[in-house]
């Protein structure tokens, strides 16, 4: 027979970040738990940055009416950097003590809170003061989290200071990654907000009861095995792999593109840098042409403005009149929020031009999307040097940070030929597609690791 805390039904409750990039996966999770017969409670820090934001929010909580929401009104501080969405993690950050009592009055009684790594700091005293057990979902790759961990040693001894670029950062012995990866803030000998929030975040999640990860085994091995091994830093709490995150229906019931219904299988390029990365208007000229010189189908994401509620301009007033309509003969532009869940799953797209954010690569992985990497800024280099060693597609290096240089039209219609044309990328990112959902299946490495979270969650 069968134990009353085995019958009893854990609540969790999950507070995302700031930004599209850390909400996606918090949603998906929620989603994934409700399947798993978990009771959820889903706390929103409101005002949202972004319109998209507040529109995933809104058909979330349509679609899973069994979620709880529970609004988390921020107080208004000046602001004080020059990224909105940087700025809204420190609003969330400087509203933290009305959160306590906000928890403590849910019912039934929490059971586990799981909260973003970038609120670690403020997030984990205030569930040891209610002796409440916390959670960290990292929202980036395993390799990524290595740097996380290790870095608040790292800078303490200025060990990054003596290295080349291509020189490989190395902790205790063990090689982390090339210096070239590293996100330019965390190089910079001056403090900044990113790199203050960083080493503080990287010290205090080691306190929280466990580490969750939007990745999986057989994608990120050699990481995950240095992360549990004690490699990299000793005394963790458990750290779990999870993924990869599941798209949920409400993402399934956005607007789809038509136009991809009268393209070939596997014939389109999808290009998207995100929802946070803005190209400057010359970058985003080049790419066009690049596209239109490349001979390839494409659907183009065009975005010039961090925020979308700043997004104001026409298309045409950003690509030019031209460009436009050369670029009708093969391709479609979208400069709204597209849903990439359903372009990438759509029998059409068959090849994915990104900055490689980790959400990104996971979703290519998951519908099997060979990928063209880009990276702009943050964790990006990491996630494409990841991309091009298990193979799921190529990086072209010499291309830079957003706006380092000026990459031409020709060169990227090369890039976009050779990635389009490689038959076996194309099979490798169907075979890591198989990869990616035995691991979630029931019975896989992903699905075991969050069973055995929430056997646990149970028993609290």
């Amino acid at each position: 027979m069968s134990s009353s805390s085995d019958q009893k039904l854990a609540h969790v409750a999950l507070l995302p970040g700031a930004g599209m990039g850390h909400l996606t996966p918090f949603l998906r999770l929620a989603a994934l738990l409700t399947t798993r017969n978990v009771q959820v409670t889903f706390i929103t820090p409101h005002p949202t940055v972004s319109l998209t934001e507040s529109q995933a929010l809104s058909g979330f909580f349509a679609s899973f009416p069994q979620v709880k929401q529970k609004q988390f009104h921020l107080l208004p501080s000046e602001e004080n950097s020059a990224d909105p969405f940087f700025y809204h993690m420190q609003l969330i950050k400087s509203s933290f003590h009305l959160l306590s009592p906000l928890l403590s009055a849910l019912t039934p009684s929490l059971s586990v809170f799981i909260t973003d790594m970038t609120l670690a700091t403020t997030v984990i005293p205030i569930t040891q003061a209610i002796s409440l057990p916390s959670y960290v979902l990292f929202t980036s790759s395993a390799k990524m989290m290595t740097l996380f961990l290790s870095y608040p040693t790292l800078a303490g001894s200025k060990a990054l200071d003596d290295l080349d670029e291509t020189d490989v950062i190395k902790i205790r012995n063990v090689e982390l990654m090339p210096k070239s990866l590293v996100p330019p803030p965390l190089l910079q000998k001056s403090n900044n907000l990113f790199k203050n929030s960083f080493i503080e975040d990287g010290r205090k999640v080691i306190e929280s009861c466990g580490i969750l990860l939007n990745t999986f085994a057989s994608f990120e091995l050699e990481s995950l095995r240095k992360i549990n091994d004690g490699e990299v830093l000793e005394r963790l709490p458990p750290v779990v792999a999870i993924g990869p995150l599941p798209p949920c229906d409400s993402e399934k019931s956005q607007l789809q593109l038509t136009w991809l219904d009268d393209q070939p299988a596997g014939s389109v390029l999808y290009v998207s840098f995100g929802s946070r990365t803005a190209l400057a208007r010359d970058q985003i000229r080049e790419l066009g042409e690049g596209l239109i010189r490349s001979g390839s189908r494409f659907v183009w994401v065009v975005k010039d403005k961090k925020v979308d509620r700043e997004d104001s301009e026409e298309l045409e007033e950003v690509i030019g009149h031209e460009l436009m309509e050369r670029v009708k003969e093969k391709g479609l532009i979208v400069k709204d929020w597209l849903n990439q869940e359903a372009t990438l799953s759509h029998p059409a797209v068959g090849g994915f031009l990104s900055h490689c954010g980790w959400n990104s690569v996971m979703e290519a992985a998951w519908h099997g999307v060979r990928i063209l990497a880009w990276p702009q800024n943050g964790d990006q280099k990491v996630n494409a040097d990841i991309v091009e060693r298990i193979g799921l597609g190529t990086w072209v290096k010499s291309w830079g940070w957003s706006g380092e240089m000026l990459v031409k039209g020709a060169e990227i219609a090369e890039r976009i030929r050779e990635s389009m044309g490689n038959e076996s990328l194309r099979i490798q990112a169907l075979e890591i597609k198989e990869d990616a959902r035995k691991a979630v299946g029931f019975g896989g490495s992903s699905y075991k690791g969050l069973s055995e979270l929430i056997s646990t969650w149970k028993h609290f």
